[in-house]
Formats: structure tokens, sequence, C-alpha cells
């Protein structure tokens, strides 16, 4: 299967390039897999859409400011650094744009004139550079001095709006190099409406990372290789969705990261979830049989991304292209700031 065959033309104007200007209030486009057929409405709408008793699984994992604007020593240049993951107490793996172009002891000065040295790191791709500050960074520095890591798509600097329209209203386990933007339309109302409803929310925490928006470079998407991303599961959200499953009751992913949390952790075997820390590097293509998810609410994705044949194959690769294509015409917005979309 080529990466190609999930590319689509997108006009410029449909890349939400801000959040909707009350949270919660983006169009939603709901899809039925069993009749073929689309509806719209609005993302308040969601529990009009629900049968009593379906479980929402929600990704908890917060945005840290991962993104860092240091200066090169030696030329005295603007280089951008997106943090992804803590090696040790001074030592980050990050990604930069121009990479290529960074060589191992390059040494960078950032705010408070902290200064770090690059390094390669054992890997040979983007993801394999490390920078070693010389003193110990943490999120309350970054919370002073980082950037929300906005996107490339969104074309602008960062706001203070940011910090709170980048986030989930429940967002708690810091960890995450980019938002599981799916939750950003949900307000604390919202979900107090699906639980009079007759809802249950449980959450569940996958820390995105280059798992989630790593491109595919590779022709034959069946070549591309994903990035592990570590997740956790608590005991009293495990039961809860497992005793949804026995009952028949619906098992909706909100966002993708939710969905392959569930599906990497589902042991078919024993019935039953894995509990505690782990990692995943599930690459969920069409073709894959998924064992536990019922549902999907997640966000419209780039062209030819990981995330867009994720959702063909929950929904099936013509019925989600088409979709994308009344999407287009009807003038939804895309990405993380856009609209919804309810795959039943």
């Amino acid at each position: 299967m080529k990466t190609s065959d999930f590319n689509f033309e997108l006009p410029d104007h449909l890349i939400a390039q801000r959040p909707c200007q009350e949270r919660g209030q983006s169009r939603l486009m709901i899809l039925d897999r069993k009749t073929g057929t689309r509806q719209h409405a609005m993302v308040s709408d969601l529990p009009n859409h629900l049968e009593e008793g379906t479980v929402l699984v929600f990704n908890n994992s917060k945005v840290r400011k991962a993104r860092l604007f240091g200066l090169c020593e030696k030329t005295g240049a603007k280089n951008e650094f997106l943090l992804l993951n803590k090696i040790d107490d001074h030592s980050w793996q990050v990604i930069s744009k121009h990479s290529k172009r960074k060589k191992p002891g390059d040494i960078y000065v950032f705010k408070d004139n902290i200064k770090a040295i690059l390094v390669q790191s054992e890997s040979t791709d983007n993801s394999g550079l490390v920078l070693c500050f010389e003193t110990p960074i943490n999120d309350e520095w970054l919370e002073r001095y980082g950037h929300i890591p906005l996107p490339p798509y969104i074309k602008r600097e960062d706001t203070a709006d940011d910090s709170n329209r980048y986030q989930t209203v429940y967002a708690k386990q810091t960890g995450s190099s980019a938002a599981p933007t799916a939750g950003l339309h949900f307000t604390n109302e919202l979900l107090a409406q699906l639980d009079s409803a007759g809802m249950e929310s449980v959450f569940i925490t996958l820390h995105v990372g280059l798992g989630t928006f790593l491109p595919v470079r590779t022709q034959n998407i069946e070549e591309h290789n994903m990035h592990e991303e570590s997740f956790t599961i608590n005991t009293e959200a495990a039961e809860i969705i497992e005793k949804a499953r026995k009952e028949n009751r619906k098992i909706l992913a909100i966002g993708t990261t939710s969905l392959r949390t569930l599906e990497s952790a589902w042991q078919q075997e024993h019935g039953r979830l894995q509990r505690g820390q782990a990692s995943t590097s599930i690459f969920i293509y069409p073709g894959y049989n998924f064992k536990i998810t019922d549902m999907l609410f997640t966000n419209f994705h780039t062209p030819m991304s990981t995330l867009l044949m994720l959702v063909s194959a929950f929904s099936g690769k013509d019925f989600i292209m088409e979709a994308y294509k009344e999407a287009i015409k009807k003038e939804y917005s895309f990405f993380s700031y856009g609209d919804a979309m309810l795959i039943m």
C-alpha cells in the first residue's frame, strides 16, 4: 500500500490557525460505518449520539512547553528545538529543523544563559539528536521559558491563549510534546452532560511523541517504523473498560492516542487490559483487525500521515476519503485546532 494513496488536496484557508472562539463549539461530522451515511452536528451534541452506558476513554497527558529557541554559540544563529524525551536530569532527546546542518559538539545558548551541547545518539534519523544541558532542565524551567509546541502548519507564534487552548481541560500527567487534540473539544460542562446521560469516562495516559507525529517517509507504508511512546493504564480504568466489554457496551476512544493505547494494551487471550506503564510502537493501517475499540472521536488529519492511515483502517479507506472530500466542500476546519469527527 502506497503512502501517496492517503494524499488529498486541502485549501490553506481550511487549516485552522486558531481554536474556535469558545471551546466545545466546533462542528462534528458523524460517520456511520454500518449504513455508510454521514451526518453534520456540533461537538456539543455528542451526548445525543451515544448509547447509554458507553465508556469514553480519554488521554489525560499534559503538554509541556517543549519548544525552545537557542542561539548557536559559534554563529549566533537562532535555532529551534522540540524536546521529546527526558533521558536524565541534563539530557533530552530532541528534534530540530535543518537537523542535517547541526553537528555534534555544537553549543547552543538558551534563556538564563544556560548552555547545551549537541550530541548524536545511536539512532541515525532525525530523532537521534540529544541536547546535554549544563544544568538540569525541569518542567518548572520549561513552563517559564519554553513555548507551546504548536504544529508547523499553524503559521504563527504561540500566545498566552494557547497555553490554555492547546491543553485539554482534564490534562494531568505532564509528558507530551504535542496535544492529544481530539480532547481539546471537551469542556467540563460537556463531561458533566455525558455523565448525566449515562456515559462513563475513564482516563489513561499516552505521552505524545515521535510515534504520533513523525511523517511517513517511505513509499510503501508497510516499511514505516513507528517510534515508541510510553503509556499508563491504572487498575480502575482497566476494570471499567473490561466490565463494559463483558456487558457488550460500547467503548469510544477519544482520539487516536487513546485508541492506540487500548489496542496495544488489550490482551485478547485473557480478555483484559495490561495494567501499569508500558510502551507501544503500534502502527495501525488498513487491514488491521481492531480488538477492543468500537467507536472513535477524532480530528481531521494531515495528508499521508499515520493518523489518517489509522482512521482509514477504522472506517474504511474509501469511506474516510469521501468524508474528507465532503468536509472540504462544506468547509470544515482541519487539524489540531479544527473540527471533529465521530466514527460509529
